[in-house]
């Protein structure tokens, strides 16, 4: 297994929360109504927190994205503080993207979503054993994986890993 099949499962699952982010919110019967829109000033401290990345842009964000993103955050801020603090940072990571990063993150993930569930498995194992390597090893193997395609990602869990393989444990 090589070590670039390593990272999509790193990738997926931090983009796993931000998918459902930016899905809109289910269809009901108030549906038609928009919200109003939520000042920033007007959210909580730990609202806040959370949704730190999007200070700068919030007060200008569609009332019906706000709200779906304040629903969310009624969940983050019950998780302790290192959750919270990971997903402040995929919140980031994701509003840093260009549209065309979000795209192919959001195709990668409904590719990942399709694979059969031994293979899913299989990026499981893959991300555990990446999150196992020092940071600069990852760092350097998180720059080869997002060049590639979920395809060749997953040809790369089918070949032999060249280099030295992972650490056995700690950081």
């Amino acid at each position: 297994m090589t070590r670039f099949a390593l990272f999509l499962l790193l990738a997926l699952a931090s983009l796993a929360p931000l998918h459902a982010q930016d899905a809109p919110p289910p269809p009901s019967a108030a549906a038609s109504v928009p919200p109003p829109p939520r000042p920033w000033l007007s959210l909580d401290r730990a609202q806040q927190e959370v949704l730190a990345p999007l200070r700068g842009r919030w007060d200008t964000m569609p009332p019906r994205k706000q709200a779906h993103m304040l629903h969310r955050a009624e969940h983050w801020v019950t998780l302790p503080p290192d959750r919270r603090e990971e997903i402040r940072q995929r919140i980031a990571r994701w509003q840093q993207m260009t549209p065309e990063q979000r795209d192919r993150a959001r195709q990668n993930m409904h590719k990942f979503h399709r694979l059969p569930p031994d293979q899913r498995e299989r990026l499981h194992e893959a991300y555990e054993r990446f999150q196992q390597m020092p940071p600069d090893q990852r760092e350097r193997l998180l720059h080869q994986w997002r060049a590639q395609t979920i395809e060749q990602r997953l040809q790369g869990l089918d070949q032999p890993s060249s280099g030295s393989p992972p650490p056995s444990s700690g950081h």
